[in-house]
């Protein structure tokens, strides 16, 4: 039985004194990796003592990979669930880093949220990724679908039949985004409505919202425009066959007034009461369950199979080797810019100097950087390595600025591990040199 939670909004700190003031909001939605339990922000720990329901939403777990989910992270999620006291706790359907050991490859991290092919491979793994999950979480676990820009080839299920099954074979919930559903049926050619025909609807534990825009036939779940109304008419769709337990609006940047937010949670209300008013006037139909057969193979070939095709994908999006066969070369294209675009921004933000000491100069060469180094850690080392990667090549021209970049490095590179391998310590040995010059 889904908890009741109403109407939210997401919580982040460039709105935190708007939320608090905004009437009608029965929960907050919180970035799991952004917040500590011990010291909340004051604005979510005066909603939480207001009774307003916290729930923590993960975006770094990868349930979607093909390894195990790391227990580190898994225990960072149910300490955040515990401390924030939520009733449940949300991740996604995406893979998020590939390479490592099942490849004895490098491990190359996305940034960012990528499909998993719709096979029973990756169901089979996502399956077991799950179990481990809910095992290791102190409240109900739901997952959310997401938005893609991409295909794969060869896909074996609808993502509907994709979602009933692993509903079905987990009990997970499900964390419904109407605007990821709209965003794949731009870029995809996916109908909304058969997928949420498809779907377990009692399975909904609450449901997304946002904004986007359409460019060159592709449409960005960019989180920072308004909810335009074909989301609106997937969420009245949805409320016309089942009664969410909760609806959300998401938003994460370029962030408006607190009216236009507050007209936007409204604009949602009334696409619910739209879809009720339907869902009573007319019988209650029959859930489409399309389900696929099961299989139940040997997990840990499919890992396998799994890892050497998503390690293949995502260095072709971030480290520019070739592109899989059977995947659009266009869209693959577009998805890359996406990433190193994130990629940039991000970097951006936890080393704010960066685009200071270069200038309009900054993006450019971290796009040029982007293009052929992945992101191997978290992006305070992709700053670090972006930096280096401009020193060794004695970049920018501008003698001035090499000589802040060194010092920016210098002064947070800090004294590193001594490795016991002897290439690793030459490597940074020299390094060292060169960035002195």
């Amino acid at each position: 039985m889904s908890v009741r939670l109403g109407n939210g909004i997401g919580w982040r700190p460039e709105i935190a004194d708007a939320v608090e003031r905004m009437p009608g909001i029965d929960w907050v939605e919180v970035v799991a990796e952004n917040v500590c339990p011990g010291h909340l922000p004051e604005s979510l720990a005066r909603l939480r003592g207001r009774g307003v329901t916290v729930v923590p939403h993960g975006v770094s777990l990868g349930l979607g990979g093909a390894e195990r989910p790391d227990e580190g992270r898994l225990a960072a999620l149910a300490e955040r669930a515990a401390g924030l006291r939520s009733p449940l706790v949300t991740e996604h359907i995406a893979f998020v880093r590939a390479g490592g050991p099942l490849t004895a490859s490098p491990r190359i991290e996305a940034g960012h949220l990528l499909p998993v092919p719709r096979t029973r491979d990756a169901l089979d793994v996502l399956c077991e990724n799950v179990r481990i999950a809910q095992d290791a979480l102190p409240v109900p676990l739901a997952v959310e679908n997401i938005a893609a820009l991409i295909s794969w080839p060869g896909e074996e299920m609808t993502e509907g039949q994709f979602l009933y099954e692993l509903a079905d074979r987990t009990g997970v919930r499900l964390l419904v985004d109407v605007a990821n559903l709209h965003t794949n049926h731009v870029n995809r050619g996916e109908d909304p409505a058969k997928a949420l025909a498809e779907l377990p609807l009692e399975a909904i534990a609450y449901v997304h919202v946002a904004g986007g825009f359409e460019r060159d036939g592709v449409w960005h779940d960019s989180h920072a425009h308004p909810v335009p109304e074909p989301v609106l008419d997937v969420l009245t769709d949805l409320a016309s066959r089942v009664s969410p337990p909760g609806v959300l609006l998401e938003r994460d940047e370029n962030f408006p007034e607190a009216e236009e937010m507050e007209r936007e949670l409204g604009a949602i209300r009334r696409a619910v009461e739209k879809g009720a008013g339907r869902r009573d006037a007319s019988p209650a139909a029959a859930v489409v369950g399309a389900r696929p057969p099961s299989r139940q193979g040997p997990v840990d070939a499919a890992r396998q199979r799994l890892a050497l095709a998503q390690t293949a994908v995502l260095s072709a999006l971030a480290a520019g080797t070739p592109v899989p066969e059977g995947f659009d070369r266009v869209r693959m294209g577009v998805q890359a810019r996406a990433l190193a675009a994130k990629r940039a921004d991000v970097v951006a933000k936890v080393a704010p100097e960066l685009p200071v000491i270069l200038g309009e100069g900054y993006r450019p060469a971290f796009l040029a950087y982007a293009q052929t180094q992945p992101m191997g850690g978290g992006y305070r080392q992709d700053a670090m390595e972006f930096v280096e990667e401009l020193l060794l090549a004695r970049r920018p021209e501008d003698a001035r600025v090499r000589r802040e970049l060194r010092e920016w490095w210098l002064e947070r590179s800090g004294p590193a591990p001594r490795s016991s391998r002897p290439a690793v310590r030459l490597a940074r040995a020299t390094r060292r040199v060169l960035l002195r010059r």
